[in-house]
């Protein structure tokens, strides 16, 4: 993500000369933005953030206003660590010590942790919960169909922070007796479900969610070629259905890590080449993007692509609350 804006905080208005109805006067005019409680940043910077990266600045927000050194988890640790996660409108989330129950206040959700044995790491100056530990706890406490991206994440090599991949092993390793065995069991259920080989945060999703609507399990990242050579690598392949998958997620037509060099109208055409030359296979292709994830069109899609089942459906929404 870009720099973090600047942060101004109310209590130090002074040392830019400002007064209390100035601050409210900007926030009105749009030129200030309330992150939080007596915290503000420049609107335009604000406004132009992708909503993601607003969430990383509400998590600075909150910890410039703690008295206390705070923990961040779950889905604040993920957004620090550079972990994906699904869904935009998360809480903030740190962890308290007191076993009450955890509590919600002032925009922060707090989730009772141990101290024994917890593992924190200090990353652009905040303490958050290791790369295992967090992945554990979303997977211990948010949707299967959610928690496989994070889960995916970790296991391939971080090139963007230079951080190894981590292993299975290292992750069963970490459950140990911190959860209940309801979540024992919902945590090593994703960890046997999660692959490397998905691409992105979108394709993990897009797995779970196929997953769960009980069609057949696809091959990932399955290599074509044709008379003329390498085709490419698809995200999805049922070789009995002869279908092949593709999310088309933002990333594929804006990022330089995808583009490869190509501008994104290159990108496109190139895709749709590429696309040709699996058909004339005999393949039929079927593609879907985020918005076909947030709602039942991409079963839609696939049962009309003629992608099999090893089930019947399953109650997709309830099989993706945890139990």
């Amino acid at each position: 993500m870009p720099d973090i804006p600047r942060l101004l905080l109310s209590r130090d208005r002074n040392l830019y000369g400002l007064v209390p109805n100035e601050l409210a006067k900007r926030v009105k005019a749009g030129a200030l933005v309330r992150v939080r409680h007596g915290v503000y940043v420049d609107g335009p910077t604000w406004r132009g953030l992708k909503p993601w990266e607003q969430y990383r600045l509400r998590i600075q927000a909150a910890a410039e206003t703690f008295e206390k050194p705070t923990v961040f988890a779950r889905h604040s640790a993920a957004s620090v660590l550079g972990i994906p996660t699904i869904g935009l409108h998360h809480p903030v989330q740190a962890l308290t010590w007191k076993n009450d129950g955890g509590r919600s206040r002032a925009g922060v959700s707090r989730h009772f942790a141990a101290r024994t044995g917890l593992a924190v790491v200090t990353v652009e100056g905040l303490l958050v919960t290791d790369r295992i530990r967090t992945v554990l706890d979303l997977a211990a406490f948010i949707p299967f169909t959610e928690a496989i991206a994070p889960l995916d994440h970790v296991l391939r090599r971080d090139l963007v922070r230079r951080l190894p991949a981590l292993t299975k092993t290292d992750l069963e390793g970490g459950i140990g007796s911190i959860y209940s065995a309801a979540a024992g069991r919902r945590i090593r259920s994703a960890i046997a479900f999660a692959d490397p080989a998905s691409g992105s945060a979108g394709e993990s999703w897009s797995r779970a969610l196929i997953h769960v609507a009980g069609f057949d399990s696809p091959v990932l990242q399955h290599r074509f070629s044709d008379a003329a050579g390498l085709v490419g690598y698809t995200d999805f392949y049922w070789k009995e259905s002869r279908v092949v998958g593709e999310f088309d997620g933002e990333e594929k037509y804006l990022k330089p890590e995808f583009l490869k060099g190509q501008t994104a109208s290159q990108a496109v055409v190139a895709e749709k080449q590429r696309e040709n030359r699996i058909r004339a296979l005999g393949i039929n292709v079927v593609r879907w993007d985020w918005a076909d994830l947030k709602s039942r069109r991409l079963e839609d899609k696939l049962a009309a692509a003629g992608v099999g089942r090893r089930r019947t459906r399953s109650a997709i929404f309830d099989a993706q609350k945890p139990l």
